[in-house]
């Protein structure tokens, strides 16, 4: 099965999820106040997709999508939940930078959205691994 990126990016007003280039047949979008409602969004798409290929009776190639998101939109959507100054302490990377690339001032490198990446994945592996008594 062929696996897709699909890429979240936070516009004016909403999000939208879409499929990185590739040579499917068929391409899909999403969108949504939040995340969450643009993953669900494109889900649909994707059910809705295959349903009307069969009722065509065309083949619909099935695929294996992921989602991504750029670091402007990842810091939009979770800037609510953490602030920069706690992202800082996540990312290691400073909060004003991080409010730069917020803002869509500035881009971060590659080297900067790995550093980002490693944070967020340190910090989720640190809260899975917390139990309450």
């Amino acid at each position: 099965m062929k696996k897709i990126k699909v890429f979240i990016e936070k516009g004016k007003d909403e999000y939208s999820a879409y499929m990185e280039d590739n040579d499917l047949d068929y391409g899909l979008i999403g969108e949504g106040q939040t995340v969450e409602e643009t993953m669900h969004d494109f889900d649909l798409a994707y059910d809705g997709m295959r349903d009307f290929y069969r009722r065509i009776g065309k083949p619909f190639e099935e695929i294996e999508y992921e989602f991504f998101y750029d670091t402007e939109s990842f810091l939009a959507a979770y800037s609510k939940t953490f602030s920069l100054a706690g992202l800082e302490i996540i990312t290691g990377v400073n909060q004003a930078q991080l409010g730069h690339y917020l803002h869509g001032r500035r881009k971060p490198t590659r080297k900067t959205i790995d550093k980002i990446q490693q944070g967020v994945e340190r910090f989720a592996r640190e809260l899975t691994a917390v139990r309450f008594a």
